[in-house]
């Protein structure tokens, strides 16, 4: 095991060099939306695969002057004109059909005037050769590269796929998570909790973190009672995981079990503790090609881990490009006082361009994590900030604008 506490990008790195993509499945296109390519993505046709008008107009000959012209036919989407433009003549045309044999230019209807089958120009011309045309292969040819693997497959996506003629898609499996909260003092009925005891939040949490995150399964295990016995068994059950997430019970304490439990079961732990705030006690194991996740029980650490740890770490088995979160740059609206001795992610509100701190950083502060929309990422040690200096941020799908 690695000496602990690992900076973060180390145990970052770490966490992902244990995952494989899993393995390659091919689906119907339209059910793949939100996974990752798992296969660059080749055009199997040309679009458009021939000249289009891109407005309503008249089609007429290249260099045709200034009219008049004599309207012959008329060429819509979906039913081409059948037939060649010659001088002095024009095709009424829409929008998306195809441009008929000698045509060079399309005459936007509103530059027109047309009485009975006469057009004369009160507007923009003449034109240039080519002017509100869509040529063949303006948006892509066949065979030519248009995604690349690991990229995810998002509305456009999915419709650039179809356009390319893929009826179906090179997408991984669609990873299997099992998430189990542990602790004496939770309760299964959050209508029902004795004074010692609180909701059982973490693991409806973190199972919706993922679930809206990326396409998955999720199974919930618990909560599992403070007891070796008990826990074993729990993971034992998540025997068709690729990946265990446990809740509470990561740290040092004479009831946190969640390492002994591990090893009980057969893992190996990779590494343990990572030098960040919220979220210190963070544990991953592995046993054969199943992966385990111990975060901590504070509703907040738990979620910062799993969006700094669990997140990358299913997004690589799931094949994607980019697997880390990004920061933006965001100015503060308040000043910042100076950070403490370990790295920290302060809960945060965006609006768009200026960020705030919220006053609550307690760790088991679910009311100002729910009121947040981005994490200030605060180097340890660094110094204070007054508003408007600009600070690194990352963007947390919790509602709001982010």
């Amino acid at each position: 095991m690695r000496q602990p506490p690992l900076p973060l990008e180390e145990a970052q790195a770490c966490l992902l060099a244990l995952a494989v993509p899993l393995p390659l499945e091919r689906v119907d296109a339209e059910s793949a939306l939100g996974r990752y390519l798992a296969e660059p993505l080749i055009a199997r046709r040309t679009q458009p695969a021939c000249d289009l008008s891109a407005m309503d107009g008249y089609a007429v000959c290249p260099g045709d002057g200034a009219g008049p012209w004599r309207v012959t036919g008329e060429s819509a989407a979906g039913h081409p004109y059948v037939g060649t433009v010659t001088p002095s003549t024009a095709i009424r045309i829409a929008t998306g059909a195809l441009l008929p044999d000698g045509a060079g230019s399309v005459i936007l209807q509103e530059d027109l005037t047309r009485a009975g089958e006469t057009l004369t120009l009160t507007g923009e011309g003449p034109l240039p050769e080519g002017k509100h045309i869509r040529r063949r292969g303006m948006d892509f040819v066949e065979g030519a590269q248009l995604a690349a693997a690991g990229t995810r497959i998002g509305p456009a996506h999915l419709g650039l796929i179809l356009a390319a003629g893929h009826r179906h898609v090179a997408v991984r499996r669609v990873p299997r998570i099992a998430v189990i909260d542990s602790g004496d003092e939770l309760s299964d009925d959050c209508e029902a909790c004795a004074p010692h005891q609180i909701p059982a939040s973490n693991g409806p949490m973190l199972a919706a973190l993922v679930s809206t995150s990326l396409a998955c399964s999720v199974q919930r295990l618990g909560p599992v009672r403070d007891d070796l016995a008990l826990l074993t068994a729990a993971l034992e059950s998540a025997a068709d995981a690729d990946v265990i997430v446990t809740s509470g019970g990561a740290s040092v304490g004479d009831h946190d079990l969640i390492r002994p439990a591990l090893e009980a079961w057969g893992a190996e732990i990779d590494f343990w503790r990572v030098a960040i705030k919220p979220g210190k006690p963070i544990l991953v194991a592995r046993k054969g090609k199943q992966l385990a996740i111990g975060l901590p029980g504070n509703p907040v650490s738990s979620y910062a881990t799993a969006y700094l740890f669990l997140l990358p770490l299913l997004r690589a088995l799931a094949g994607a490009g980019e697997c880390l979160p990004r920061t933006i740059p965001a100015v503060l609206a308040e000043p910042l006082g100076a950070g403490g001795s370990r790295r920290e992610f302060l809960r945060a509100r965006w609006d768009g361009t200026r960020v705030s701190a919220q006053a609550v950083q307690d760790s088991a502060a679910l009311a100002s994590l729910a009121a947040s929309n981005a994490l200030i990422d605060r180097a340890a040690g660094a110094p204070p900030r007054a508003a408007g200096e600009v600070v690194p941020v990352y963007l947390l799908e919790n509602g709001g604008i982010a």
